[in-house]
């Protein structure tokens, strides 16, 4: 099994932003140097001071990859909110590698542009959704989320987007559509693709109707106020903040709605640590690790470590939704 129990990164092994450059496109480079200024002033700040940290002569490339958003409801609120270069360099994408700085290293390559998502399966009609038209379907939302691992890390993480289910409607879903599927991205073509020949490719996830459809969980373009970092999911993820994070499918090219409940990636890999639902419960422990307590990405060794939350601290808007189910048997 690939997924393994993380150790402290030491800041003197992060990827610094010269090495970045070597492989980042142009645009990509673009991207990452502006929300990198972000980063370095402070990790509470929001995308509304991007701006403000950029030197002189570089307000046109912060247009450049900016998102225009407006502030959300839904946000987890009172949290730091971890920063730019630890969201960015600390990540699972395993089709660019397995450790937690390779992402950060080999996803420049991937090609966001053009891109679309093709919806297909049990709708009224298959239709293709090109990603600029996707990011004007609705008003982009900033909504700060927690981010947990089931890995027992976790962050806080300041994502661009919109209700997966203004997308959903968009789709038009027939009623005996049960679930979604979502397909991500795949081409062993492109360089630095992981050989782990493992896992089966692409990248496969899922959700119950009624889990796509609820309000949390957000078509997400963005974060920091800035376009996603190839690394972080670009150009289009889903984000379920009540979830591991494996749930939430990055580079998204395809939705499918199906009947019964779709095969998925770490679901095939091994059933019985990687569930379906894969709500966050600290009464449901990995069976290599507990997940009672967790540890926060880029705080202080000290403080660190902190009770895990029932659905991630989400559960008076999402318990509702397993009424009834065994969360220990349905994990």
């Amino acid at each position: 099994m690939l997924i393994r129990k993380p150790s402290d990164i030491p800041s003197s092994e992060i990827t610094s932003e010269s090495s970045y450059k070597d492989f980042l496109s142009r645009r990509r480079f673009l991207r990452t140097a502006i929300s990198g200024a972000a980063a370095a002033g402070g990790a509470v700040l929001g995308a509304d001071r991007v701006a403000d940290l950029l030197s002189p002569g570089t307000t046109a490339l912060a247009d450049a990859t900016k998102l225009q958003t407006v502030k959300s409801p839904l946000s987890t609120t009172g949290e730091q909110l971890t920063s730019f270069e630890d969201i960015t360099h600390y990540n699972n994408y395993y089709e660019f590698g397995v450790q937690k700085s390779d992402p950060a290293k080999n996803a420049g390559v991937l090609p966001t542009r053009p891109w679309t998502v093709k919806v297909d399966g049990l709708v009224k009609q298959p239709k293709t959704f090109d990603i600029d038209a996707l990011l004007k379907l609705r008003p982009l939302e900033d909504r700060v989320y927690r981010h947990r691992c089931v890995e027992a890390w976790s962050m806080v993480i300041p994502w661009v987007g919109y209700s997966l289910s203004e997308f959903i409607k968009q789709c038009d879903p027939l009623p005996s559509a049960k679930y979604v599927q979502f397909l991500s991205y795949y081409d062993k073509k492109v360089e630095k693709w992981t050989d782990e020949s493992s896992i089966f490719w692409p990248y496969s996830e899922g959700l119950r109707m009624d889990e796509a459809m609820h309000p949390l969980t957000l078509l997400t373009f963005g974060l920091y106020g800035q376009v996603l970092p190839n690394q972080d999911g670009a150009p289009v993820r889903i984000v379920v903040p009540w979830k591991y994070g494996f749930k939430s499918a990055k580079s998204i090219v395809t939705v499918r709605f199906v009947e019964k409940m779709p095969e998925t990636t770490w679901y095939q890999q091994n059933p019985r640590e990687y569930g379906f639902y894969s709500n966050v419960n600290p009464n449901h422990d990995h069976p290599r690790w507990s997940q009672k307590t967790e540890r926060r990405i880029g705080q202080p060794f000290y403080a660190q470590r902190r009770t895990t939350l029932m659905f991630n601290g989400y559960a008076e808007q999402v318990a509702s939704l397993y009424n009834g189910m065994n969360l220990d048997r349905n994990y």
